[in-house]
């Protein structure tokens, strides 16, 4: 079979499509999967550089998330049969024509939702909805501000929270990205690249906001921290700007606030029976229709050094996916 490998940490000009060995058939509790379509996370970038937490022996494939149909199942496998059209996450390993996996983590795909879609649900509406609902417990009526709003797990995030019934406030580095946050449904729209971001959250959301739902870090960890309500919540998603803010924790102090982590990967493990319940209601969302993932472009497998260049230069808005077949 086909698969993107990337085969040392020189970042995208490391990986080659090679023909490789077919995975073996499917162990207990694991099914196989033909995959057609894998997306890509920011965590991608961070990987194929060896700066991310899970490092991965090389040669590896990237992409942690894929849709396909269910190839052949192993022993004790009964919720997903041969022909099935499932979506999944894993550590990494998606960008090839099949993998095995737990079939635990198999989501089946409703008729109406495409694979370029369902390839790009579990890591995004998955992150945003255990750290808006479980870890930030944003309620009805409550500002949310998103971080980064334009890529795909900002994006995510502005559509759960106007869809959980918030405020919904979207902060990206343009106008155009922003313009794409809107037509999600957010309320509020900062260009963070046009002015203090403190003073523009003072003048637009004077009261203070509840929820800050922060992907980027950075040097608008501070100014979001310095901008929230009394008893806010500062939800810590990832680190897209770079750097890893430094946070004095008097701010926390003297609005009550809380600062929570959110690591969905891991909660998955921790919490599967959580988890399991809130992806069955994100798909439920999805096909009818309240949530509307965005696709930004999809890449043909001999292109995934493109396709993760694309992250790399901050040129996307919502989901950068692969189509290997």
């Amino acid at each position: 079979m086909k698969a993107a490998l990337c085969k040392s940490l020189d970042g995208p000009d490391a990986i080659v499509i090679e023909d490789i060995a077919a995975p073996l058939a499917p162990g207990k509790g694991e099914a196989t999967i033909r995959v057609h379509v894998a997306a890509l996370n920011f965590l991608d970038t961070l990987m194929v550089r060896g700066k991310y937490q899970h490092k991965p022996a090389l040669p590896f494939s990237p992409a942690t998330e894929f849709a396909g149909v269910v190839d052949a199942v192993g022993e004790g496998v009964t919720h997903v049969k041969v022909g099935d059209r499932v979506f999944s996450f894993g550590q990494t390993g998606a960008a090839r024509e099949k993998i095995n996996a737990p079939a635990a983590t198999l989501v089946p795909i409703p008729a109406n939702v495409s694979d370029e879609v369902a390839a790009g649900i579990a890591v995004t509406y998955g992150t945003g909805y255990y750290g808006l609902k479980d870890r930030a417990q944003l309620k009805a009526g409550e500002t949310c501000a998103v971080l980064g709003a334009s890529g795909g797990a900002g994006l995510a995030a502005v559509e759960l929270a106007k869809l959980m019934g918030a405020k919904v406030i979207a902060c990206a580095s343009s106008d155009e990205k922003l313009a794409v946050c809107k037509s999600r449904g957010a309320d509020i729209l900062i260009n963070y690249s046009k002015g203090d971001l403190r003073e523009q959250f003072k003048a637009l959301a004077p009261r203070g906001i509840d929820v800050v739902y922060d992907c980027v870090g950075g040097p608008f960890a501070e100014p979001a921290i310095r901008s929230m309500a009394w008893n806010g919540r500062f939800a810590v998603i990832g680190f897209a700007a770079g750097d890893i803010p430094k946070i004095p924790l008097n701010l926390l102090l003297l609005k009550s606030a809380s600062l929570v982590g959110v690591f969905w990967g891991a909660s998955m493990q921790q919490e599967p029976t959580l988890n399991a319940a809130n992806m069955r209601q994100i798909v439920t969302w999805v096909a009818e229709g309240k949530l509307k993932p965005h696709v930004h472009k999809v890449f043909p497998l001999g292109d995934t050094a493109n396709a993760i260049r694309e992250l790399d230069n901050r040129a996307s808005t919502g989901k950068v996916v692969i189509r290997v077949r």
